[in-house]
């Protein structure tokens, strides 16, 4: 059974998405099989910000009901407009030491001061590539005391690039190299860049260029329909129009796997509201019988294993005065290999600097020019004016001298040029 398939035998359970679109609530219910989705029903609350709690939170409430699905938490979708969404490259990063990298990226990835933002944090798949997400404290307090008066559960508060990564792996990995659009914001994935995503002003032409650059797909891709992506419905109301209702299916999708393959939440964990343990029995007893099993798998042996070790452990210590002096001078022979290289590295370093600073002038050819070049042992930042400068991520990725370049700002438009702030990671190039 490949992974795919088995992320198809998890996909059980049913879930409750609502997206706050504008003035409104988008509510929809699925119901999640191995075999599809079954949308249960969908629900419109129109200017639920102007109408007292109590109303519109016992029109929600009505609603589930008449679904069965009263005991439901609902994972709820915040306004893109309302969060930052940053992603951080971290390539050599543990998994345990994650937090404390990204706690200290804090400062340079949010417009706030300390104290006033919320966020959190997941790896994007098995890349070197963290999102984050970062909302105002008190726009997160505002949503979870609004749906607590409301008497509306909520399990989690999250943002559109989180559950539509998650809601494209329900059935399995999504197909490689796509953009597509919900509103103003535009979301893509491809082999260069896992997750990417931004709001524009509008869908223009430039936007989907900026886009397709970021991912670096030809600039021919025809962006995609965030509904034909998402896992199609087997069963729906016949009202149903996920044209308009993607954003919230793909939210109850996401809330609807045990393990989604992107989670995160800014609703602070004391006030998350699960659903209904029940649906965790089985899997208990599953993993009980399976404990068992072990158990008595291991209990024949055990008696001839702690044999087999207490006759190991005399023969290491037998052998240990021979392993420490063997140990002593490997560290030795390290300390010095370790020196040579640090020597052989700083007479390196200057004419690495060189030839980085002359390939860039080679690739930024006239009329191209900078005004700022900062440079680091791991990246290089340019900033300056070029006739076309959407091409230039491809210009440097192709050279030996850099990879991974990025635009730090949205491309702008002077006189005759376009304005560009670009990064991108140094490569080390063997002599």
């Amino acid at each position: 059974m490949n992974l795919g398939q088995f992320q198809k035998w998890l996909a059980v359970g049913s879930g409750v998405g609502i997206a706050i679109s504008g003035p409104d609530l988008l509510i929809t219910v699925i119901n999640v099989r191995p075999n599809g989705v079954t949308i249960l029903g969908e629900s419109t609350i129109a200017g639920f910000r102007d109408l007292p709690a109590s109303e519109w939170g016992e029109q929600y409430a009505s609603f589930l009901k008449k679904l069965d699905a009263g005991h439901r938490a609902a994972t709820v979708l915040l306004p893109r407009d309302e969060m930052v969404v940053r992603q951080v490259s971290l390539p050599g990063v543990s998994d345990k030491d994650l937090e404390s990298a990204i706690r200290f990226e804090m400062d340079s990835l949010q417009p706030y001061t300390e104290g006033e933002a919320v966020f959190d944090w997941a790896r994007i798949g098995k890349s070197s590539s963290i999102l984050v997400g970062i909302a105002r404290k008190e726009t997160i307090d505002g949503y979870s005391d609004l749906f607590a008066e409301a008497g509306v559960k909520v399990r989690a508060l999250t943002f559109s690039a989180a559950v539509i990564y998650a809601a494209l792996r329900v059935y399995g990995q999504p197909a490689a190299g796509f953009l597509t659009w919900s509103g103003t914001e535009a979301y893509g994935e491809s082999d260069s860049k896992p997750l990417f995503s931004a709001q524009f002003e509008d869908q223009s032409p430039r936007a989907s260029t900026f886009a397709l650059s970021e991912l670096r797909l030809p600039a021919d891709t025809e962006p995609s329909l965030l509904e034909a992506l998402l896992p199609s419905p087997k069963a729906a109301p016949a009202d149903t129009d996920l044209s308009r209702t993607a954003l919230p299916y793909a939210t109850a999708l996401a809330g609807v796997v045990f393990q989604p393959a992107l989670s995160l939440n800014l609703l602070p964990k004391d006030q998350r509201q699960a659903t209904s343990r029940l649906r965790y029995i089985p899997t208990a007893v599953l993993a009980g019988i399976v404990l068992l099993l072990t158990t008595a798998a291991f209990a024949y042996p055990r008696y001839a294993d702690r044999r087999y070790l207490a006759l190991l452990q005399s023969e290491i210590q037998k052998l240990e005065p021979r392993a420490k002096q063997a140990i002593a001078l490997d560290r030795q022979t390290a300390a010095i290999r370790n020196r040579s290289q640090v020597l052989d590295d700083f007479r390196r370093q200057t004419k690495t600097d060189l030839d980085t600073v002359r390939e860039m002038s080679l690739i930024l050819k006239p009329p191209a020019w900078l005004n700022s070049l900062q440079m680091t042992r791991e990246q290089i930042n340019v900033g300056g004016e070029a006739d076309q400068a959407a091409t230039l991520l491809k210009l440097l990725d192709s050279s030996k001298y850099f990879q991974n370049s990025e635009f730090t700002l949205p491309l702008s438009r002077s006189q005759n040029s376009d304005l560009f702030s670009i990064r991108a990671l140094r490569r080390t190039v063997t002599p």
